[in-house]
């Protein structure tokens, strides 16, 4: 064995070992990671409060829902683990296979799909498991128009062809039609938001920017005089717009909503010790409606506290899609523009600032399909961050 020598005039310094945790989450976000599992874990809370009492009165499980909430972001957490693995070639690969595939279920659920509060827009393959492929395409049409605008070579400062654009409407357009044909509103809001984020950040000309607000309002105003939509949709905006013209109706889960929040004052009235939540005044309470749980038990800094959670999450991921190339930084801002118009959707819609249109709170609400994606989309994050420059 030959020893070097040492420059006795090169400075001295001590390198610390890579510890095994420290080697295990170099490159990975972990503030963005924790955060996702926090608020994934408040709703685990959130829903066991919203559905024990009402459990116990049906002679079920009391933990059941907490159980299966429990399981869910279990198997959320396998996902993101397996999508922050994902190299650029892989990526590239999953893109249009969660597109197609989630394409695939969303003409699947039209066929043979499950009717649940007025859209049929889940697809039941055992008992009491089911899937919402809309949940997928949130993810799927963002990472397709991804690899759609990075695919060629571009020069720097240029923007996407028009071709480019054309068939990004395009991939937009389906599954917009195929959700509304459900019909599923919110999903579809989502999903437009997303999308609208990503042709932003790709660089699109302001007038196909422009020209697709014009033709969103233009198709909105002939769902609404046209008859596209449904009456219980009309009757969820005319409720919305006048909160107390029928509060045992239409209104109903919305004059709920609100008089659980006001119950919670400042600091809340404690875990499982909100007479609105307890008593099951609230419907769909432990999905659509979980926000008003927090409201009602952990008062206006819990709900603070989950706003500032969801404002950092998104800010986490707009710094990854500073730091990434072309394609993560189109990955990136779609996802956190899902996330933060989903988030603020719901929110909204519990204390009055949206319509009712049905989306749950990313990882808070209960609901396996939302839970999966969500943590598909944390995982993609994550390799994003991978990828980028130290």
């Amino acid at each position: 064995m030959t020893l070097l020598a040492r420059d006795p005039r090169a400075p001295f310094t001590l390198t610390p070992p890579v510890l095994p945790l420290e080697r295990r989450t170099r490159g990975y976000d972990i503030p963005l990671a924790i955060t996702a599992l926090t608020l994934s874990l408040i709703g685990a809370v959130l829903v066991w409060a919203a559905t024990r009492d009402t459990q116990i009165a049906q002679h079920a499980n009391p933990q059941g829902f907490l159980y299966r909430h429990l399981i869910n972001i279990a198997i959320g957490g396998v996902l993101a683990i397996v999508a922050a693995r994902l190299d650029a070639r892989v990526l590239r690969l999953f893109g249009p296979v969660v597109y197609l595939a989630s394409l695939f279920g969303l003409v699947l659920v039209l066929v043979a799909g499950t009717t649940v509060n007025g859209a049929k827009a889940w697809i039941r393959i055992g008992a009491g498991v089911e899937l919402q492929p809309a949940e997928f395409m949130k993810l799927g049409l963002v990472v397709g128009m991804a690899v759609l605008f990075t695919r060629h070579e571009r020069e720097e400062g240029t923007q996407p062809r028009g071709r480019e654009v054309l068939q990004a409407i395009a991939l937009i357009a389906v599954p917009l039609g195929l959700i509304m044909l459900q019909p599923d509103l919110g999903s579809a809001m989502v999903l437009g938001c997303a999308a609208y984020g990503v042709l932003i950040a790709a660089g699109v000309r302001a007038r196909w920017t422009i020209g697709l607000i014009a033709l969103g309002v233009l198709v909105a105003v002939i769902a609404i005089k046209g008859g596209i939509l449904h009456g219980y949709q009309l009757d969820r905006f005319r409720s919305f717009t006048q909160p107390n013209r029928d509060v045992q109706g239409t209104g109903y889960n919305i004059t709920q909503a609100h008089i659980a929040i006001a119950n919670g004052g400042l600091f809340g009235r404690g875990l499982f010790a909100g007479p609105q939540t307890d008593g099951g005044y609230v419907p769909e309470q432990q999905t659509d409606f979980i926000f008003s749980a927090a409201g009602e038990e952990f008062g206006l800094v819990g709900g603070a506290v989950i706003i500032a959670l969801f404002a950092f999450l998104c800010w986490r991921g707009l710094r990854i899609a500073r730091a990434a190339d072309d394609a993560g930084k189109l990955v990136a801002v779609g996802i956190v523009c899902w996330f933060a118009f989903q988030a603020f959707q719901n929110i909204g819609m519990c204390i009055g600032l949206t319509p009712v249109t049905g989306v749950p709170l990313p990882f808070v609400s209960y609901g396996g399909s939302s839970m999966f994606a969500g943590g598909l989309a944390i995982g993609l994050l994550e390799a994003v961050h991978r990828r980028c420059p130290a």
